[in-house]
């Protein structure tokens, strides 16, 4: 299978009160007697969308779908208190439970992909297999890669990053760029902040795809998408996304009996290769699929196409198992 699957819609949604005063929202897609799988979308602030059911066979596949905290649809928007990795591991958790769901499937790109990680690490026992696109693996080279003048994006896009450092030009020397962002954005200046918003999104969405295919005017044009994506991920890379450095590769003898199939673009900008082969190196049950002509995005068509084959490959694992 190549090829999305049809758009369909879920035959469930709800709000789920969690910890700490948040909600969130949890919707369920395709067949409930299929196999559970849980999407993991990136950012942290980018919300599910739509189009993450397209990537399961919904006649093989129970397909569970939900808004990190303080984003889409959840409550409160926009909320960084009580705001971090291990809450929304908990969290996880509790929709695992909520469901009754014994095992499932994580699938996850980009932060996603590292909070999947995370989530297997703290309860192995209750994930049947990984399906990992873009890998993020939270340590201080991949901050750098992706935010400072030295990393491999800025190295890669000059002119786009001199616009991504426009909104903090002024900033001193000692403050640096994630806490200079972080100050606008919690601050109340709203022209201020809506254009540091801006250009946060504009900046990532600049060099996620090797084949950029939109008008630049509509790279950033879900406005509340844009909000919660800008301060939640400078929010959890201001915090080392609340976990020690190298945590995932130091911990990866707790997932070493799972199957797992890590995608990543040949090209991608936002985060580096380098992350998808070290963790594979160290993973011995999974494989790595580097992809040809591609950059970040689940939405370039051999990521798209090597996503779909990885949900069917696992559907086939999980069924020969029983």
């Amino acid at each position: 299978m190549t090829q999305l699957f049809p758009d369909i819609q879920p035959f469930a949604s709800e709000m789920l009160d969690v910890a700490n005063g948040h909600s969130l929202y949890v919707e369920q897609t395709g067949n409930i007697k299929g196999i559970p799988v849980l999407y993991l979308h990136g950012g942290p602030g980018a919300g599910i969308g739509k189009d993450y059911r397209r990537f399961f066979d919904p006649e093989k596949y129970w397909i569970i779908g939900f808004d990190q905290r303080g984003c889409g649809k959840s409550l409160p928007f926009g909320e960084l208190e009580n705001n971090n990795s291990h809450a929304l591991v908990d969290d996880v958790l509790l929709i695992q439970q909520h469901l009754k769901i014994k095992k499932w499937v994580l699938f996850g790109g980009s932060w996603g992909s590292t909070l999947a990680l995370l989530v297997a690490i703290r309860q192995p026992a209750s994930v049947i297999g990984l399906i990992l696109r873009g890998i993020f693996l939270a340590r201080e080279q991949d901050y750098t890669w992706y935010l400072e003048a030295s990393g491999g994006a800025a190295q890669l896009f000059p002119e786009y990053y001199q616009s991504f450092l426009q909104p903090i030009k002024n900033k001193p020397k000692d403050v640096s760029i994630v806490d200079a962002y972080y100050q606008i954005f919690n601050s109340n200046n709203e022209v201020q902040k809506m254009a540091a918003i801006k250009a946060w999104c504009l900046w990532e969405a600049r060099i996620s795809r090797l084949h950029c295919q939109f008008d630049e005017n509509q790279l950033v044009s879900d406005v509340h998408s844009a909000i919660s994506l800008a301060l939640l991920e400078c929010h959890y890379i201001k915090h080392q996304c609340f976990i020690a450095e190298n945590y995932i590769l130091q911990n990866i003898e707790k997932i070493q009996h799972l199957p797992a199939s890590i995608i990543h673009g040949r090209y991608d900008c936002v985060c580096k290769i380098e992350g998808a082969y070290s963790l594979s190196q160290v993973w011995h049950n999974s494989q790595l699929n580097i992809v040809p002509e591609s950059g970040h995005s689940s939405g370039e068509k051999l990521i798209t196409q090597a996503l779909c084959s990885a949900s069917q490959a696992m559907a086939k694992f999980w069924q020969e198992q029983q």
